[in-house]
């Protein structure tokens, strides 16, 4: 039933050639491919907000399992839907700061555009679907774990309100793959599983990479190297497809239009990354293959969502400088801009991409991150200059204490401007649950370097900075040389001590933020509608619920274990993200398993008790890692 109408394939130059093993692609935007079937797909979830979009409805209830093994069927690749048009696209990046020439969809394959109901266009694509062009050494496929994080996130960012790509159904099968998940040389067996994508589009920045001549640092090229007339008909399939008042407003002059459509996709990637600043949400790998240029959150793998506020986090275990740690989200974005800016020479020169870029990303940024925050705080009657100061000391605050990012936030709507002094301390008693024990602080400055290792590498960077260079950087050995001081220091504090001092920080902090409010209730006429206005606004700007990693795992497990419900419990929770979940049990915590997928062996002996939803992460989840 579903309606396809491809514009991408009319539009775009497709491969002539039908090989479909790994290859160059020189001359196309899209590679035709075939889904390669999955041995007894059944489905591990359905979103039906994201299906609603296609024109797909709630099965009644007695066609509830015939539906299921529908959606198994054919969106697992088994069996293709009339008028879908299997393809992969190909595009470039520059891969933590370096190009890597070709890479394009070597797992996910792009499966038509569907009219939706209301006349809106949408992309369709299976992850997991097996071999492409540009699979590389690789075979294509997707496993349980990383299909399941990336359904529930995509959900989850959409229900915040954050742009974001959308994921319709996860079907897992019993084709088995073999991974090395932490590349420690321990491989297990996995299922192949296969996520539907919905967007408008996923062509991305590093689709406009493939004319890159040869870069001066890593030797690689693009596939389609002086074709301009593809970068043309890329931008006017592109600007006239979803920009289309900018192709009306330009549509006699192609520099004016092109600078406008990139003056937009600066000014949308600016306020994206605020966004994830104000849900703590780490992206993990923001390579400009990852980067959508319709302004989405794009390509789930590492991510995370912030527990203890830490403006260093690094949610992805392969990054190893720390490239893509959540402080350093907005002026990657910005740098990734630089390279699309530089992607579009000659058709947009670059002194007129470079002045927008300038003159647009900060200034966007910095403007939207400061109105989301003062919705976060409750700052709803006036504007002022000091409030990027509050926040800024909201978030030192929480960075001494231990602060859990969401919870705390999620806590100030309860503040009181005129509370007494019993009511304060309830207040503070609650705010310091939310910080960091001294157990869960040892984990996270435990020392991570053998001490001879590290006795060598400061030696190494004082006799040969060369070599040293090749093998780590200054800010890692310093990063470490704190963690050995904040160690040290915690052998010697007790709980009473640390609680004692962060009553004191939180203390002085909500004296700084009383102050604020009480400029707000001065110009308002009835207090107690000011504050219900108040509570409103920031009780629908700060989720109670995010895809917390140990959230993610409970439900990997039990879904590796072949119980599906964990997924579809905490999907369902993930759609109201700012409410109270009236009848959600508490998170499956009692279930071991040995070795268990993303814990270390020490996590899996541990006992866990039982949370609920909104609580900080067990003193276990510091262990999961993900690459």
């Amino acid at each position: 039933a579903l309606r396809f109408d491809n514009l991408a394939l009319r539009s775009l130059p497709v491969d002539a050639s039908e090989d479909g093993g790994p290859r160059a692609v020189p001359g196309a935007c899209f590679s035709r491919v075939r889904p390669t079937p999955l041995q007894n797909p059944r489905l591990v979830a359905m979103s039906l907000p994201a299906l609603a979009l296609l024109g797909l409805e709630v099965p009644a209830a007695d066609r509830e399992a015939a539906a299921e093994a529908e959606a198994a069927l054919y969106f697992s690749g088994n069996r293709l839907l009339a008028g879908s048009e299997p393809a992969a696209h190909c595009y470039c990046g520059h891969q933590f700061g370096n190009f890597a020439g070709q890479l394009g969809d070597g797992a996910a394959m792009y499966l038509g555009e569907v009219l939706g109901p209301r006349g809106e266009r949408w992309e369709i694509q299976l992850k997991g679907a097996g071999l492409t062009p540009f699979s590389r050494q690789a075979d294509g496929r997707k496993v349980l774990r990383s299909s399941i994080r990336e359904f529930l996130c995509s959900e989850a960012m959409f229900h915040l309100g954050i742009p974001t790509t959308r994921a319709g159904t996860c079907v897992t099968s019993d084709s088995k793959v073999v991974r090395d998940i932490f590349y420690d040389g321990n491989p297990k067996s996995e299922r192949c599983t296969v996520v539907l994508r919905i967007a408008s589009t996923f062509i991305r920045f590093g689709s406009f990479e493939i004319f890159k001549p040869i870069d001066e640092y890593t030797g690689r090229k693009g596939p389609s190297v002086n074709r301009n007339d593809i970068r043309i008909q890329m931008l006017d399939y592109v600007i006239s497809t979803f920009y289309p008042e900018i192709q009306e407003a330009y549509s006699d002059n192609s520099i004016q239009r092109n600078a406008a459509f990139f003056k937009e996709i600066t000014k949308r990637t600016a306020r994206l990354v605020a966004e994830w600043q104000c849900v703590g949400f780490c992206h993990g790998v923001l390579n400009t293959d990852n980067m959508s240029i319709v302004g989405l959150t794009i390509d789930y793998g590492p991510f995370g969502f912030m527990d203890r506020y830490d403006p260093e986090h690094i949610c992805n275990g392969s990054d190893n400088t720390g490239r893509y740690a959540y402080n350093k989200q907005p002026e990657i974005c910005k740098w990734n801009l630089g390279k699309l800016a530089e992607a579009l020479v000659p058709e947009l020169p670059l002194e007129i991409s470079e002045l927008i870029l300038e003159e647009e990303y900060d200034a966007e940024f910095e403007k939207h991150y400061l109105q989301k925050m003062r919705k976060k705080l409750g700052l709803i009657q006036l504007e002022l200059e000091e409030d990027s100061k509050l926040v800024s000391e909201l978030l030192e605050t929480m960075h001494l204490t231990g602060g859990d990012f969401t919870n705390i936030f999620c806590l100030l709507s309860a503040f009181s401007v005129d509370s007494d002094p019993s009511e304060l301390e309830d207040f503070l008693e609650k705010l310091t649950n939310q910080c960091a024990s001294v157990e869960e602080l040892k984990v996270a400055y435990k020392p991570q370097m053998d001490p001879r290792q590290l006795s060598m590498m400061l030696m190494l960077a004082q006799s040969n900075p060369q070599l040293f260079a090749l093998i780590g950087t200054k800010a890692n050995i310093n990063k470490e040389l704190e963690r050995i001081e904040q160690f040290s220091k915690l052998q010697q504090l007790t709980a009473a001590d640390l609680l004692s001092r962060n009553k004191r920080h939180w203390k002085e902090w909500l004296e700084k933020y009383r102050i604020r409010l009480q400029k707000e209730v001065e110009g308002v006429g009835d207090a107690d509608a000011w504050n219900a206005d108040r509570v409103k606004v920031m009780n629908s700007n700060n989720p109670k619920y995010i895809l917390r990693n140990y959230i993610a795992q409970n439900a990997i497990e039990a879904a590796e274990n072949g119980d599906f419900s964990e997924v579809r419990n905490v999907l369902k929770l993930l759609e109201n993200p700012f409410q109270e979940a009236d009848g959600f049990r508490e998170v499956k915590e009692d279930a071991e398993e040995e070795g268990a997928t993303a814990t270390a062996a020490a996590c899996a002996q541990e006992t866990r008790s039982r949370l609920p939803y909104c609580s900080k992460p067990p003193l276990w989840a510091s262990e999961l890692c993900v690459t």
